[in-house]
C-alpha cells in the first residue's frame, strides 16, 4: 500500500530542469547586454572594471571568459593612454584641457618667481629699494621705476646711468623669450608746462618710448613682444595731493605679462 502512493507521489512531480538552460540564457543575454554597453562607452577603466567583474561571476576568477585578445584591459606605462579615450567625448577633452592649462601656469609661475628673485637680488645689492620695487600678481610681473632714477624733471630723456638698469633688465627678459611685456609711462597731474610736451599724457608716452627703445638694443630679445604706452596722470597709485603721493605716481612700469591666467575648474561631467 505504501509503495503505490510512494509511486503515484512521484508521477505527480513536475520535471523543472528546462529552467537550468532558460536560467544561463537570460544570464548570457544579460552580460551581452553588458558588453554592449560598455563597449559604447570607451572608458579603459570602467571597461576593465565590468570585464573582472563577469570573469568573476562566471568562473569564479580569470579563467576561460577571457576577451583580451578583441580589447585592451590594461594599458602599458609606455603606451600612450589617449589611444585609448575618445576625443569626442566633451568630458574628455575638458580634462585634457584643464590638466594642459594647469601645467602651463606652473611653469609661467615657476618662471615668473625666478625672475623676480633674480631682480630683487639685484635690487638689494644696489640698494635701489627706494627706486625700484617688483610685484607678481595672477597677472603679470611688475617692474615698477621711480622716474627719478632714469629723467630728470619735465625730460623724456634717459639719464646715462640708468642704461645699467636698463641693460641688466633687457638681458634678464632675454632669457625668458616666450612673454610678451609692456613699458608704460605715468606721471602725476601737475600740468606739464613745458614746449616739448603738450600733455602729461605726452610725457608719459614719449618716456615709455624711449625706456623702451633701451631695452631693444640688446639684439638678443625680440621686438615683436614689446609695446610702450603712455597713461598720463589717469593712473596713480598714491595721492596726488602730496609731495611724496606725486612722486610715486611718476614711473615707468615694465611688465612681464602672462600669456595664461589661474586656471578656474570645473567640475568635469562624468
Amino acid at each position: 500500500m505504501s509503495k503505490k502512493k510512494h509511486r503515484e507521489h512521484h508521477e505527480e512531480h513536475i520535471d523543472e530542469t528546462w529552467l537550468i538552460p532558460y536560467a544561463d540564457l537570460l544570464t548570457l543575454l544579460l552580460a551581452l547586454f553588458i558588453i554592449l554597453f560598455a563597449s559604447s562607452q570607451v572608458d579603459s577603466k570602467k571597461y576593465d572594471s565590468i570585464m573582472r567583474s563577469l570573469n568573476s561571476a562566471f568562473t569564479g576568477g580569470t579563467g576561460t571568459f577571457n576577451v583580451s585578445n578583441m580589447i585592451p584591459l590594461q594599458v602599458a606605462p609606455n603606451v600612450d593612454k589617449s589611444k585609448y579615450e575618445d576625443p569626442s567625448n566633451p568630458a574628455t577633452a575638458q580634462q585634457q584641457q584643464q590638466e594642459q592649462q594647469a601645467k602651463q601656469f606652473q611653469k609661467e609661475q615657476h618662471d615668473l618667481e625666478q625672475l623676480k628673485e633674480r631682480l630683487d637680488q639685484y635690487i638689494a645689492d644696489n640698494q635701489l629699494s627706494a627706486e625700484l620695487d617688483t610685484q607678481l600678481t595672477d597677472d603679470l610681473l611688475m617692474i615698477t621705476i621711480r622716474d627719478n632714477a632714469l629723467f630728470s624733471s619735465g625730460s623724456a630723456t634717459v639719464k646715462p646711468e640708468a642704461t645699467r638698469l636698463a641693460g641688466f633688465i633687457s638681458e634678464m627678459l632675454a632669457q625668458y623669450p616666450n612673454y610678451r611685456v609692456e613699458v608704460a609711462g605715468h606721471t602725476d597731474n601737475v600740468p606739464i608746462g613745458s614746449a616739448a610736451f603738450e600733455t602729461n599724457w605726452d610725457l608719459s608716452s614719449k618716456r615709455a618710448l624711449n625706456f623702451m627703445k633701451i631695452l631693444l638694443e640688446n639684439d638678443q630679445i625680440g621686438p615683436a613682444r614689446f609695446r610702450s604706452i603712455g597713461y598720463g596722470e589717469y593712473h596713480p597709485i598714491d595721492t596726488n595731493d602730496t609731495e611724496e603721493g606725486r612722486s610715486k605716481n611718476r614711473r615707468v612700469e615694465v611688465s612681464i605679462l602672462r600669456s595664461m591666467k589661474t586656471p578656474q575648474f570645473e567640475e568635469v561631467p562624468k
